[in-house]
């Protein structure tokens, strides 16, 4: 065999392997999951978009009067989760996204004293639902849930990290 012969062919090779890996990605942002969970058991994102990632973002002070470590300062769980996810809804619509587009969170929840010094899942679960899976929007994301030890701050009981992806425009 020419060597030409041998590269065309070997390129053709190539093409055909590409094609055939080819013919099951997805085409748009694909959500798969139970219908009963409120979370996705995983996302397929089609080739060529654009992703938007957040830095671990933890809760906005309530009261910077109060006194460090105190409740008032950054409230429970379930209050910080919100403060979080309003910072990231705010984030998003500036770079033209919103919770719609958002694919994937990662939680880390910390012990909190008032909760047996036990990290408050329900609290983020019930601020979770206030954000996804409900009539204002019906998107669920996939979703990670981290117990951990602490926090940069002891005053902070949840941080969380978004993936979101652009709409194709």
């Amino acid at each position: 065999m020419k060597k030409n012969h041998l590269i065309l062919l070997v390129a053709l090779v190539s093409l055909f392997e590409q094609a055939i890996g080819q013919t099951n990605l997805p085409k748009t942002v694909t959500r798969f999951g139970e219908a009963r969970s409120s979370i996705l058991s995983g996302v397929a994102v089609p080739d060529g978009r654009a992703y938007y990632l957040t830095s671990g973002i933890v809760a906005p002070a309530l009261d910077t009067t109060a006194p460090v470590g105190s409740r008032a300062r950054y409230g429970d769980t379930k209050t910080q989760a919100i403060g979080i996810l309003k910072r990231i809804e705010s984030d998003l619509k500036a770079q033209g996204l919103g919770l719609a587009d958002v694919i994937f969170l990662r939680v880390y929840v910390a012990p909190d004293k008032q909760n047996g010094d036990k990290p408050d899942f329900k609290g983020w679960f019930e601020a979770y639902a206030e954000f996804f899976n409900n009539p204002k929007n019906p998107v669920k994301v996939a979703r990670s849930t981290i117990g951990v030890s602490t926090l940069v701050s002891p005053e902070y009981l949840i941080e969380i990290e978004a993936v979101a992806v652009y709409p194709n425009k």
